[in-house]
């Protein structure tokens, strides 16, 4: 299991260690799909890196908490152990393909490099390898391919390419941080199905970072729902959907186009997510939400409501399920 257990991540602004997440705590099993879901800004991406311990280099820093490979902690780890976690036990599938893939490499060295880090093989036997990644991808002329440079190929070829590099090393955990963001509509459809097939074929625990709530109904078991850096909502899908029970996932499902009527003003969420520094003192969502009142403003507003797996941070759940 990879858990993220209790985190908080700080970074500074202006100079000041400010709180950017706060308190998330999440479960990822092997041969199940988690959906980590909110609006930009939210501290979803942060979260997800935090996971390969990525945004140190940019800042970030543990407030508290942990993170935990089979019990083992990630931030105990030096970075020899570190650096056979990343691909070889946990990969990540970047949101923008063409700043993730170094522009001045062929897309064959790239690949190949990452499968001779990871895994006992000569050049021979990597190039080998590295063609049927590709192939499993769904690329054709995957040994022309190789010699090709990542601004000769599509968007679509290109997040394909990041998939092959993520599955090189047969890791366990993939962390996909909005796969199909810059794609279109019917790439996006390929490349979703394509994940979901890998995630089965190879029995993987799958993290889908997204802001699309039809994306979290197709490729989801589980969701976790997050706001101005805290999980206020998570549990199964099926549950979630049927009986949201915080009145910010209520919204969220809302303002999905598909569900809005031809001819009317989709509904929208007034205000916006506050940024790290001012947080307010209770629940995040209060200054957003129709049913906050006083008790809201008070620290604990942060207790949580369960029921059975399904859990959300807000103290009117009953008044919401109404």
């Amino acid at each position: 299991m990879l858990e993220v257990s209790d985190l908080s991540l700080s970074v500074s602004i202006q100079g000041e260690s400010v709180e950017a997440v706060s308190g998330v705590s999440l479960k990822l099993k092997a041969g199940s799909v988690l959906g980590l879901v909110g609006e930009s800004g939210c501290g979803k991406s942060m979260t997800a890196q935090a996971m390969l311990r990525l945004g140190e280099h940019q800042g970030v820093t543990k407030a508290g908490g942990d993170i935990l490979i089979d019990r083992q902690s990630l931030f105990s780890m030096d970075d020899e152990t570190l650096r056979h976690i990343r691909g070889g036990r946990i990969a990540m599938i970047f949101q923008e393909p063409m700043t993730a893939l170094n522009p001045v490499f062929s897309v064959g060295s790239q690949l190949i490099e990452v499968i001779r880090l990871h895994l006992d093989m000569d050049k021979r036997q990597a190039r080998a390898r590295a063609i049927g990644l590709l192939q499993d991808v769904g690329m054709q002329d995957a040994e022309q391919l190789l010699a090709q440079y990542p601004d000769a190929l599509s968007g679509g070829m290109r997040q394909r390419v990041l998939i092959a590099m993520a599955m090189a090393a047969d890791p366990d955990y993939i962390i996909a941080d909005e796969p199909t963001t810059a794609l279109d509509v019917s790439v996006q459809k390929r490349i979703i199905a394509l994940l979901l097939n890998l995630q089965k074929k190879r029995n993987l625990g799958l993290l889908l970072v997204t802001h699309d709530f039809g994306l979290v109904a197709e490729m989801c078991d589980q969701v976790a729902v997050m706001y101005a850096g805290q999980i206020v909502e998570a549990g199964p899908v099926k549950e979630i959907f049927d009986h949201p029970a915080h009145p910010y996932t209520r919204a969220l499902m809302g303002c999905r186009p598909e569900v809005s009527e031809p001819g009317v003003l989709m509904p929208v969420i007034g205000g916006q997510v506050p940024p790290p520094g001012r947080w307010p003192a209770g629940c995040h969502f209060a200054p957003r939400c129709a049913l906050a009142d006083n008790a809201c403003q008070a620290p604990v507003a942060a207790k949580a409501w369960r029921s059975g797996e399904h859990i959300a941070r807000c103290l009117h759940v009953p008044e919401v399920g109404q």
